[in-house]
């Protein structure tokens, strides 16, 4: 070799050193490649009657994985972001379930999903869900949702018989720590649609009547829509029960009957009245009827607005244009954090393991604050364990937690 080639020939391998040093320098200095995203599904109605019911939660959802996203993603996965998915479940079951079908053939990678609303809906949905092995939070409150020996679905709310076994007790107590004496007369006035029956059935028909010492001097049912309002609070203003259970969910059999109590001087606190679920603080009552034939109903409920989240319930306010925040919001907000708390948990983006995870979790902080007790676990079937009521009253035209004290914005109005 000459002494020319043997000059090139070093000359080149340092440059090839060089050249290599300076591109893994490069390489170091480039940012992490982006996590692929971990997709979650929102199912819920966006079209038909119940479609603001829907376009709520999907604020709550959407708000939730801003701020997960924005707080660095899932760390376990590297800093993965989350994706939300929207699905319209429509406006009957048999679309629910389609929608349902949709969503799992089309994201084979979705690891987990919340929403449906209706417990109708939920049923048919969780259905799917199942088959296809993915995980399903829901606020929905039928016992059979998490009564059928199912895996994959998980229910945040206390079930529908518990909400009535537990609601007469929590009223009774609510009266006393109010000042006012001990209701022992109850009036039931309600419509004829499942959800009320259910709630109705287990007072009159499980033995809770005779365990608490309560007589039921009322006892109506109506078929809605309901055209004339005045024999049904005929009937109660004869009777004067000390505590009345008011079930309408129509928002035009709501307001006559209201009127009719106001009418017949029984309206506006006069007459403890109360109702259970969410509906009954619902914002659109504000929008039909005058805010002052809502003053001092009172509402048995799953979640609401409580104390510590007002920060929370300032941005939602001012995002959706909505007065206040109401159940359905924050249980999707909520959820969307239970799902990435349990990708945490696991480290993986795994359907199976996101639901071993959700099934052994047990958290006292973190997203158990956005629901009642700050407590979120589960038993065998998917039930959250000892999921607590709230209550909530109107007081000058706003909905506001009056029960439990820790979490109440305003005391109770009761009549003594």
């Amino acid at each position: 070799m000459s002494d020319r080639t043997a000059s090139c020939t070093l000359l080149l391998a340092k440059w090839t050193r060089r050249a290599a040093l300076a591109a893994a320098t490069a390489l170091l200095a480039l940012p992490a490649a982006a996590q692929a995203p971990v997709k979650i599904g929102l199912i819920v109605p966006l079209s038909g009657p119940w479609a603001r019911q829907g376009q709520v939660m999907r604020i709550g959802a959407e708000m939730a994985v801003e701020h997960i996203n924005a707080q660095g993603g899932v760390r376990a996965l590297g800093g993965a972001p989350i994706e939300l998915v929207v699905v319209d479940t429509g406006d009957s079951v048999e679309r629910a379930k389609n929608a349902a079908q949709r969503m799992v053939a089309d994201h084979p990678d979705m690891v987990g999903a919340t929403g449906s609303y209706l417990s109708s809906f939920t049923l048919a949905v969780s259905e799917v869900t199942e088959r296809a092995s993915l995980p399903l939070l829901t606020l929905s409150y039928s016992d059979l949702i998490t009564g059928r020996g199912f895996r994959y679905i998980f229910q945040t709310s206390p079930t529908g018989v518990q909400q009535a076994e537990g609601a007469l007790p929590i009223l009774l107590e609510l009266a006393e720590s109010a000042g006012a004496e001990r209701p022992d007369r109850i009036g039931i006035v309600m419509d004829s649609t499942a959800a009320s029956v259910a709630f109705v059935k287990p007072i009159k028909e499980g033995g809770i009547l005779d365990r608490l010492d309560l007589d039921l001097v009322v006892d109506e049912t109506f078929t809605p829509p309901l055209s004339n309002a005045t024999p049904l609070i005929q009937r109660v203003r004869s009777t004067r029960p000390d505590l009345l259970l008011l079930l309408p969910t129509v928002v035009a059999d709501t307001k006559l009957l209201l009127e009719k109590m106001n009418e017949f001087g029984l309206g506006r606190g006069r007459l403890p009245t109360v109702s259970n679920g969410s509906a009954m603080g619902d914002p659109d009552l504000a929008k039909n009827m005058p805010s002052a034939l809502l003053e001092g109903i009172m509402t048995v409920v799953a979640n609401w607005n409580v104390k510590g989240l007002e920060e929370l319930s300032a941005e939602y306010i001012e995002r959706s244009g909505e007065p206040w925040l109401t159940q359905n919001p924050l249980c999707a907000y909520g959820h969307v954090w239970l799902l990435k708390e349990a990708l945490e948990m696991t480290g993986t983006a795994d359907r199976a393991a996101v639901t071993d995870a959700l099934r052994s979790m047990d958290l006292t902080e973190g997203p158990a604050r956005y629901f009642p007790g700050n407590r979120v676990r589960f038993d065998e079937h998917g039930r959250r364990v000892d999921a607590p009521l709230l209550v909530i009253q109107w007081q000058d035209g706003v909905p506001v937690t009056v029960y439990p004290p820790d979490a109440a914005l305003a005391a109770p109005a009761w009549p003594r």
